[in-house]
């Protein structure tokens, strides 16, 4: 007696060397996905064009007003359906995830279970109420009605490409729009293939959801096409000012969540060991490639030596390798360049004057989690969002100093601060430039029901996210009835 295999999910016969749009398409240039932690090629995908994202957004608009018409119940059921096959295919998908990522398989398991919310919290959100019965004049019904925007382009970048890929996509779906997404090239099957995938099985209409996969040309092509109304991006806050710059040009909504320079203050009544804790958490999960990731950790002075010490005891046993082959708690950084960038930051600041107290070495793509103290303004590690497994410790004298350091950054995005205090902390926080505070806990946080977004250099303002998302991939229509045309004096 023989067993049949069972084809994968995933199967890469279906969408090896192509592109989607409701069918697999062959494209001529192909991208070719690497596996972060040894370099060699993982599979490869189609590589989409100007033509391509031009193509996809003619065919988005024409297939979104039938998608809109479709009934709420319809619409949920395939929210409903995908989030099944998210938590069917689990093991299946973190292989992927882990794989093409470089992260550990936990932060794998963190990504798909925030997709199967985000899923199930867009098929409720079309239970909710959806607009408004305003007071009129006397013999008028006035009507406030939430409606789609149309076609919603989406650029999502490598770190957690599934999160930050389905967390605009699902919701811009469910409220009746067409979606074009343009994950980021190093990681298309997490960011892209998957989503496709399961909106594909759940039965999403064909035309109404792209995957296009490719480079500067094609986001270009796609925050300037007349079909799209909307674009939502995150990513690096050099890339969202071009993004906010092309889009807003050709009079389109844009939602940008850009980067961070967080700080995690830790105030003289803290607990020692859990504020190292939090610290090293912030800073080094996924290897720091976080936007919230704890860039600055200001301690006060009578803790400091206390805390670097033990953050440095952390850092020296972490373990540091390929987390598809061992159980480790840091993987690979995402590209070479990252690599040197996050090496000349820290050298650079410990040339300034800062103290290499753990780290600070590499083989590989694999950089050694670093402990730098004595780290102040001016300095590279504390202006610039590293984007690598770099805690950097700087101590203060009093609350207000502290408010001031964690202040002084143009970036706004996430906030912690941890005291034995909460009406002290909250005091702290109440006084901070973040769009994210967090009481008693790092920056590191996330949930399919809060509104995300940052302040400053790390948004414009808008969220996206739980009750944000009927404001985001939605627009008022204003709507008035009468019994009758009314005769007017003309």
């Amino acid at each position: 007696m023989t067993t049949q295999a069972t084809t994968p999910f995933l199967d890469e016969a279906r969408w090896h060397g192509r592109l989607f749009d409701g069918a697999w398409n062959t494209a001529d240039a192909r991208i070719d996905v690497l596996e972060k932690a040894t370099g060699e090629t993982l599979t490869r995908l189609g590589h989409a064009t100007a033509e391509h994202v031009r193509a996809a957004c003619a065919s988005a608009h024409a297939n979104q007003t039938a998608w809109a018409a479709t009934s709420f119940e319809e619409r949920a059921e395939v929210m409903r359906a995908a989030a099944r096959l998210v938590k069917e295919n689990e093991a299946e998908l973190t292989g992927w995830i882990v794989r093409e990522t470089g992260c550990i398989p936990p932060k794998a398991g963190v990504e798909l279970k925030m997709a199967k919310g985000i899923l199930e919290k867009a098929a409720a959100m079309l239970g909710e109420p959806q607009g408004y019965v305003l007071p009129s004049v006397d013999g008028r019904i006035s009507l406030a009605k939430r409606v789609p925007h149309g076609v919603v382009g989406v650029i999502s970048p490598f770190n957690f490409p599934l999160i930050l890929s389905i967390r605009a996509v699902v919701p811009a779906l469910a409220t009746g729009n067409a979606v074009v997404l343009k994950p980021d090239p190093q990681t298309p099957v997490t960011g892209g293939i998957i989503i496709a995938r399961v909106l594909e099985e759940a039965g999403l209409p064909k035309g109404v959801l792209h995957v296009l996969p490719g480079g500067g040309d094609a986001g270009e092509a796609l925050c300037t096409d007349p079909d799209v109304a909307m674009i939502s991006f995150t990513g690096s806050t050099a890339a969202g000012r071009r993004v906010g710059e092309l889009a807003s040009r050709h009079l389109k909504r844009v939602q940008l969540e850009l980067g961070g320079k967080n700080a995690l203050i830790i105030l003289d009544d803290a607990d020692l060991d859990l504020a190292a804790s939090n610290a090293a958490w912030g800073a080094y999960l996924h290897q720091g490639q976080i936007c919230m990731a704890s860039g600055r950790i200001l301690v006060h002075e009578s803790l400091a030596a206390g805390l670097v010490e033990r953050l440095a005891e952390k850092a020296r046993h972490l373990p540091v390798g390929n987390p598809a082959l061992e159980s480790v708690a840091l993987g690979p950084l995402i590209n070479q360049r990252q690599l040197e960038r996050v090496h000349a930051i820290v050298t650079d600041t410990i040339a300034a004057g800062a103290t290499l107290v753990a780290g600070g070495t590499y083989e590989n793509l694999f950089y050694r989690p670093t402990v730098l103290s004595g780290v102040r303004p001016g300095m590279r590690a504390f202006e610039e969002e590293i984007f690598g497994p770099v805690a950097c410790v700087t101590s203060f004298a009093s609350d207000d100093e502290a408010v001031r350091l964690a202040n002084a950054t143009e970036y706004g995005l996430s906030a912690g601060v941890i005291s034995a205090s909460v009406a002290r902390a909250l005091a702290v926080g109440e006084r901070l430039n973040t769009g994210l505070l967090h009481i008693n806990d790092q920056t590191v946080a996330d949930e399919p029901y809060i509104p995300f977004g940052g302040r400053g250099h790390s948004g414009n303002g808008e969220s996206v996210g739980g009750p944000a998302n009927w404001d985001a991939f939605t627009q008022w229509r204003w709507i008035t009835i009468k019994g009758e045309a009314p005769r007017y004096p003309f």
